[in-house]
């Protein structure tokens, strides 16, 4: 479903992702683990189309989106639940979610579009509680969760996530993790999640990649990955076991 090859993220001078390849396959869970400031969200900004490519190529379901603007990519079914939730603060949970929505037109589309509301809020039942409420007055666990929402409203193929677990308590970091399963389950969504919580990121995904300095210097499955305890404690520069929460 996704194939990033050798891709390239620059801010000016600074070199923020550097020759970093990898895959997603249909219906899969992979997880992006690395210390702060390995390159993750750049790298999901760059996939999403929200950092230009420097270098590389991004394919997303046998298209070169490479060159695309983000809409564009959510169009072809890919959405971004960003580092921080960014969610409209001002609106209410239910404008929140309608937003997510934003390319679904059509009266056919319409119908879809309420149907996926219901699964939305039957996933979040919180989210149906304050549907009237300010997005702004709700607690951080709330506001990942109308993130997620926000994001399951564009219909994507392919769920990007950028540190979901970041700042939550760990029975909120459990609640999130459960509801992404019932999604890929139900929806049969492929996720890519960024994570400094390697914990975390490995029980969630099938396959893993360790970033560092915005490059990819361990893969494979999420058991082998966990195996390799000692290998990736030198990259997050945490024991395997450490819950990191600091920003990336």
């Amino acid at each position: 479903m996704l194939e990033v090859r050798d891709l390239g993220i620059r801010y000016g001078a600074t070199v923020a992702v550097e020759g970093a390849s990898l895959r997603v396959g249909e219906g899969e869970i992979v997880t992006l683990v690395g210390a702060n400031g390995a390159g993750k969200s750049s790298l999901l900004k760059g996939i999403a189309g929200l950092e230009r490519a420097a270098a590389g190529r991004i394919v997303f379901r046998d298209g070169d989106v490479t060159g695309q603007p983000a809409h564009a990519r959510v169009g072809a079914g890919m959405a971004l639940v960003p580092e921080g939730r960014r969610v409209f603060g001002e609106l209410t949970v239910r404008e929140n979610l309608e937003l997510g929505a934003y390319l679904r037109r059509g009266r056919a589309a319409q119908e879809r579009v309420a149907a996926d509301l219901e699964l939305v809020q039957s996933v979040f039942p919180r989210l149906a509680q304050r549907r009237h409420q300010r997005a702004g007055s709700l607690s951080g666990g709330e506001q990942q969760m109308l993130a997620i929402g926000r994001a399951v409203m564009a219909a994507p193929r392919l769920l990007l996530l950028d540190e979901p677990s970041l700042g939550l308590a760990p029975r909120v970091q459990e609640e999130i993790v459960a509801t992404l399963r019932q999604l890929h389950r139900e929806r049969r969504l492929a996720i890519l999640v960024a994570e400094q919580n390697a914990v975390l990121g490995l029980d969630l995904a099938d396959r893993g990649y360790v970033l560092h300095r915005g490059r990819v210097v361990l893969e494979g499955s999420s058991q082998h990955l966990a195996e390799q305890g000692s290998l990736i404690d030198l990259y997050l520069g945490s024991a395997l076991g450490t819950e990191a929460q600091a920003p990336v």
